[in-house]
This record gives structure tokens, sequence and C-alpha cells, in this order.
């Protein structure tokens, strides 16, 4: 197993024992990530001091050995090196100022220091992690990160960004393009600095109307993809369309993303059959069977592994951990994936 299994994988090789890392690995359910929290602060004076970053980010491969390390940042550090300000409040979530319903993108002025700080904690992690473990960077997507920016926070429905996508088209298409380009230097300058892979998390994809996901998800992501190999040769991309549904096969097609992440909500079974023959794919058990634990965790298990065994298969989540997750559940969870059918 270790880097070279799961970049095998995600260049597309089948293996009888998929590799395996989890969305959110590095994070709260861990004891020592809440301990380093306690003492250093808030979530973002984390993301940005880089031994603390690094530290977190190599947490789960120590107490774990996963076959890939995540990168412990956020994917609002685009929005944040465009111009506008982040903060995390404690049981309200990020907030962007100013939100863009109520100013032009024009007027924010950039600051790429925000960018320059996650790649020394790239660094740091390159320099430390485990010869056997393979390195993960990751940014959102822009259709995903462009919702936050117009409404300055999260929201259910993502209405703000989708009226303004509507209303003001040549507007909401000049963010999208922004956005992408940023994020296309940014996922550059991680690989320059030391990952091995990276992922594009498109998390509110699924609000989107055929024509509209068409439009803000396939097409910017298409675009990424292309100027990204251009400028890093062979550095696999993991697409993560969450909610995608029915727009899922058109999505890998489309995109020429290497590897497609399955949300939890999708049938791995019908996957297997309507994805394009030998896509990579990546998950998908629900956080929630690996909070419950017990019978159902380990059966599940199974049957996504089965119903992927027939193309490449990096195991994964169909979304991040959740913080209460049990340590217990997680090794069960593992000693599953890892063992033979």
């Amino acid at each position: 197993m270790g880097a070279r299994s799961l970049l095998a994988v995600l260049n597309g090789e089948r293996q009888a024992v998929p590799p395996v890392w989890f969305m959110r690995q590095a994070g709260r359910y861990l004891p020592e990530y809440r301990a380093l929290r306690a003492e250093k602060g808030g979530f973002l004076e984390l993301v940005y001091d880089n031994d603390a970053a690094a530290e977190i980010t190599l947490q789960p491969i120590r107490r774990f050995g996963f076959d890939g390390a995540i990168l412990f940042s956020d994917i609002l550090i685009v929005p944040h090196a465009m111009g506008q300000t982040l903060t995390f409040t404690p049981g309200e979530g990020p907030q962007l100022a100013p939100p863009l319903v109520e100013a032009r993108l024009e007027d924010l002025h950039a600051a790429p220091q925000h960018l320059a700080a996650v790649y020394g904690t790239v660094r740091k992690v390159a320099a430390a992690l485990p010869g056997e473990t393979a390195f993960l960077g990751f940014a959102g997507a822009p259709w995903t990160v462009a919702t936050y920016m117009v409404a300055g926070e999260g929201s259910r429905d993502q209405a703000a960004a989708r009226l303004m996508a509507y209303r003001e088209p040549a507007r909401f298409a000049a963010l999208i393009d922004a956005v992408a380009g940023v994020t296309v230097d940014y996922l550059a300058g991680q690989v320059a600095a030391g990952v091995h892979a990276v992922q594009l998390f498109d998390s509110w994809a699924g609000s989107l109307a055929p024509d509209e996901f068409d439009r803000w998800v396939i097409a910017p992501t298409r675009a990424i993809v292309e100027r990204l190999k251009a400028r890093c040769p062979g550095v696999p991309v993991i697409g993560f369309p969450k909610g995608a549904g029915g727009n899922l096969a058109r999505y890998a097609r489309e995109t020429r993303v290497d590897a497609v992440g399955l949300d939890e909500t999708v049938d791995p079974a019908w996957a297997d059959e309507a994805l394009p023959e030998g896509l990579p794919v990546q998950g998908n058990l629900d956080p929630l069977l690996l909070l419950a634990g017990g019978d159902a965790l380990a059966g599940a298990v199974r049957r996504i592994r089965r119903a992927l065994g027939r193309r490449p298969h990096v195991f994964n989540l169909g979304h991040g951990i959740d913080k209460e997750t049990p340590i217990a559940h997680v090794e069960a969870a593992l000693a599953a994936i890892r063992s033979p059918l």
C-alpha cells in the first residue's frame, strides 16, 4: 500500500484492497487535534500557523496509517486571498465580508500572502510525511466558493448566488472566472510545494438545475483541470461534486477529472454502471455509519468494496467525518477496508 498504491489507483490501476483516506480525517474527532486547538486558539489561526497546520495534517497519519494525508486548510482561503475578510465565529460558521450581494469584486484588494501561508504548511508536511503516504492538496470548486462569496456565509439553498446567476449572468460569470483563475494558481502552488494530487470540493453542486449545473459546475471545473494539467502534468485531479445525482456521469465525462468522488447518496453499483469504464472512483461510506459502528459499518464497507471492485477505487467517506466519531470505529472501518473480501 502507500503513496504508490493510492496514486496508482488515481492513475487507473485497480487493486484488490483499496487504498483509503477520509475527508476531514484531520480534525475535531481526534483528541490530539482538540488539545492543539485549545492551545493555539481559533480555526483560522491554526490554518495560518504552519507548524500547527502541518502537525494537524500529520496527526491521523501517525494514529491510523491512512494511505493519503489531506492538507489541513479550508476552501475559503481563496476568497480570503481575493480580498474578502474571513472570520470563523463559534456557533455561526465562516463569514466573508463584504458579501458580493453588496459589493463589487473589482473593489476587493487581493491578499496573495494567504495562499503563500498555505504553501509553507505544504512544504513542512511534505518534508515530514512518511514516504509511503500520498499527500493530497485541495481547493473549493468555483461554484461552491462563489456561493459563500456572494452571500458572505453558508446557506441551505445557496439562493443569493443562484439569483445572481439568473439575474446578472455576466457578473456571476466574471466571478466564477476569477475564482477559477486563482484556484489554478493556488493548486499549482500546492503542487510546487509538495502535494502529489489535488481534490476539487464542490460541496453545493446539488443545488443547481441541470443547465446551471453545466454552466457553473462542469464548465469551470473543466477549465481548471485543463489549465492545471498544462502547468502540472501527471498530477491527478479528483472531482467531488456533492449532490450531483443524475448529473454525475456527465460531470465525469465532461470535466476530464482523473477520479470522481461519490457522496453517500450515490448507489455505488449504479455508479459502476453509469460512469466511464475504468474511471477511478472515491468513496462513499456514509459518515453516520462510521459514527454508528458495529455490524452496520462492517456490512456497508463490504458492500461498497464489492460494488466498486471492478474499477480503480479509493475508499473514502461520502463526506467529512463527524466530530463525534469514536476512534475505535475508525480503527474498525480501516480493518474492514484492508481485509480480503
